[in-house]
């Protein structure tokens, strides 16, 4: 009798359903922050951050979530180890004093099962404000190729750099900057 009892009671676990919340942890080579700037009204600029890390925390069923991202701001890229150098500076991104930026978001925008929107907090220079991200191409499934469950996207936002007190040569360089972020998360 307890025999059976306790084989009852195993396989009724197994039936019951996982946790809502999958956690996904972002995946550094083939997660990169971009960012586009006109620069003087001639060109658009464009650069990239080469190193992320973070989590997001999907509730497909519950239409919630989170997401917390971590980019090193000293890996910036634009693709000239000058401006590169500038850009580290005190002027721009003072990775001395601001060696990070982050990410924050608790409220998820969902249409069904698919992630269209993240409202959250974008830490820079020290400075914390709301950031809206509109997430497209949104897809979760097992890798191609290793199989595990993952999920990617892309999610873009427009922000004015003053806002978080990084002004040097506006509106020469533009205030306004657009930022683009293509991630893959696998899940934990």
């Amino acid at each position: 009798m307890k025999t059976k009892l306790a084989a009852f009671l195993i396989s009724a676990a197994f039936a019951l359903p996982a946790s809502a919340d999958d956690a996904y942890s972002v995946d550094p080579a083939h997660t990169f922050p971009n960012f586009e700037i006109n620069h003087l009204g001639f060109s658009t600029m464009h650069g990239r951050f080469g190193a992320t890390s973070g989590k997001i925390v999907l509730d497909s069923a519950a239409k919630s979530g989170s997401i917390d991202i971590t980019i090193d701001a000293t890996s910036i890229d634009t693709g000239h180890a000058k401006r590169d150098t500038h850009l580290k500076s005190e002027e721009f991104f003072n990775v001395g004093k601001f060696p990070t930026l982050a990410y924050k978001a608790t409220k998820l925008k969902f249409d069904g099962d698919k992630l269209t929107g993240a409202d959250g907090e974008l830490t820079l220079l020290g400075v914390t404000k709301p950031v809206s991200l509109a997430v497209t191409a949104f897809k979760c499934g097992p890798h191609p190729m290793n199989k595990k469950p993952m999920c990617g996207a892309n999610a873009t936002a427009t922000i004015k750099r003053s806002d978080f007190g990084l002004s040097a040569y506006v509106p020469a360089v533009s205030d306004e900057v657009r930022i683009s972020i293509e991630v893959e998360a696998t899940k934990d």
